[in-house]
Order: structure tokens, then C-alpha cells, then sequence
């Protein structure tokens, strides 16, 4: 099989896609002179590209994989296999919307009264469809940038603005007032690269290891040893995927006991296992759950 084409999201994206291939498997190394990043596959070879970018070279085929947004498939109408969606949940808490933004005090209030005004934004081809698709003619420019001073400096009547809290928008006196699409992180391949068997194993291999790995994201494992008279009461304290694991203690009344919980709950629940009587807890970092 000749190499799979790997494009990786040059920018916001990069260090939160190297680190989740590195719980998922595959260390990958860069370099601030190169945008061909090494990583440790023989059979993989891999490009930094900014993600809005990915589609078109995942649809003509210069990459056979790549990952990128929602909203940069649908910016450039690419015809690709989606084979994954993926939520970086510790990089982006939640998934990130394209929203409408006018100044507080604008009279504008509702999509009708943009007709004929002036709108600013990265993702253009998408907000000419959207306005198109409602019958509202709308002026559509691109922004290189700074795009919320655009519309406080009155260049523009509104903007159509990526943001995931809004937090940004209300600090520049802007205000929301409608949600175009909501996007998150996916994984495209190639229509010729996902018809070739041996790179569709590979691509099949490569998502579901990632998908292990932004499963286990947040979550830890726990171990510990409990006393037989006591086994049935903690059990029941303990959460996890399924049940939990329980072995015995060679030659003695205890239970060796083993389960898989969200990171956020072991602060509260381990004073609690020391209380009902577990001894010598171990808490370790999970890099897959598949």
C-alpha cells in the first residue's frame, strides 16, 4: 500500500490533534521550519494545512485524510466521505457556533432586516446560501481578520462570527441575534482513498482509535482494595461504563476492585471509599476506552 495522506489542522487545532493522535497511538513531531510534521507510521505521511483548506485537498485528492470543521466542509461544498465526528472535549468544551452579530443598540433585530445591508465573515460561500436560501439579499464580504471591528466601526451592518461562549462578542458591545450553524471537528477522507481497500482499513484503524481516545478523555481509572464484609456497600458508591472489576486478594478476606469514572468525581468520591473502609486507592490516567 503506498502511504496514507494525513492532513493535519494547522493553527487552533494542531496541538489538540497531535496530542489526541498520541493517546490514540501515533506520535507525530514538528518542527517550525517544515509543514510535513514526522510521525512514527511507515505508512502514513502527514502535512500541516489550516483547516479551512482540508476539504478541497482531501476532494482532489492531494490528502486522503484530514481533519477539519463542519462549517469549512459546507464553506467549500466538498464531496468527501465523513467518516467521524470529533469533539476535542478538553480543548473545546463545546461545540462551536456561527452566529449573526450586530452592535447592542443596532436596529436590526431579526434576519428580514438585513435585506441590502452589509455582512463581514470568514465563512462567505456558507453565508451567501444562507441568506440566498431565505429569499434576503444581502451584501456578503470577506474578513482577513478582526472581524468584530469591523461592524463597532460601523464598516459593516453585521458580522457572521465564529464563537463557542459569546463571552468575546458581549466584551465589544455586540449582540447575538441568530445562529447560522453550529460546527465541531471531523474526520474526511478522500472518495478514491475510501473505495481502495488497504487505505480504508487504515482509515478505519486510525477512527477508532481516536474515537478511544476522545472516550476516555476526562475519565481515569481507579483501583482498590476493600474488605469482604464490606464489598456490597462500596460497590454501590462506585460508578463506571458497565460494572466494576472485582478479584480476590490471594489468601485473604479482600477484594481487589477496579472501575473507570469521569476525572471530575474523584475528588469527591475518594474520602468517601476511605471512610467506608477501601485501602490503598490508585488512581491512573486512561489513554483509550474502545
Amino acid at each position: 500500500m503506498e502511504k496514507l495522506k494525513i492532513g493535519i489542522p494547522k493553527g487552533s487545532l494542531e496541538i489538540a490533534t497531535i496530542e489526541l493522535f498520541r493517546k490514540s497511538g501515533w506520535n507525530i513531531s514538528t518542527s517550525s521550519r517544515s509543514y510535513f510534521p514526522r510521525i512514527d507510521d511507515e505508512m502514513i505521511s502527514c502535512s500541516l494545512v489550516r483547516a479551512q483548506e482540508m476539504p478541497r485537498f482531501v476532494e482532489n485528492g492531494t490528502l486522503d485524510l484530514g481533519l477539519t470543521g463542519k462549517d469549512w466542509i459546507f464553506e467549500n461544498n466538498s464531496d468527501v466521505v465523513v467518516v467521524q465526528d470529533l469533539v476535542y472535549s478538553k480543548s473545546t468544551s463545546k461545540p462551536a457556533k456561527w452566529v449573526l452579530v450586530v452592535k447592542d443598540d443596532s436596529p436590526i433585530k431579526e434576519l428580514k432586516d438585513l435585506q441590502g445591508k452589509k455582512i463581514y465573515t470568514e465563512l462567505v460561500n456558507f453565508t451567501k446560501k444562507y441568506f440566498s436560501d431565505k429569499d434576503i439579499d444581502v451584501d456578503v464580504e470577506f474578513s482577513w481578520g478582526a472581524t468584530e471591528g469591523k461592524v463597532v466601526e460601523n464598516l459593516a451592518d453585521a458580522i457572521v462570527e465564529v464563537t463557542e461562549t459569546g463571552s468575546t462578542i458581549k466584551a465589544h458591545g455586540l449582540k447575538i441575534i441568530h445562529e447560522l450553524l453550529e460546527t465541531n471537528t471531523q474526520l474526511i477522507a478522500n472518495k478514491k482513498a475510501w473505495k481502495d481497500p488497504q487505505k480504508k482499513e487504515k482509515i478505519k484503524q486510525i477512527s477508532l482509535l481516536l474515537s478511544g481516545a476522545l472516550r476516555a478523555d476526562g475519565m481515569v481509572g481507579l483501583k482498590m482494595n476493600i474488605p469482604k464484609e464490606k464489598i456490597d456497600k462500596l460497590i454501590n458508591l462506585l460508578p463506571s461504563l458497565t460494572a466494576p472489576t472485582v478479584a480476590n486478594l490471594y489468601n485473604t478476606d479482600w477484594f481487589s476492585v477496579e472501575t473507570i469514572i469521569a476525572e471530575s468525581k474523584v475528588r469527591e468520591l475518594v474520602p468517601v471509599l476511605l471512610k467506608e473502609g477501601a485501602e490503598g486507592i490508585i488512581e491512573y490516567p486512561l489513554n483509550k476506552i474502545i
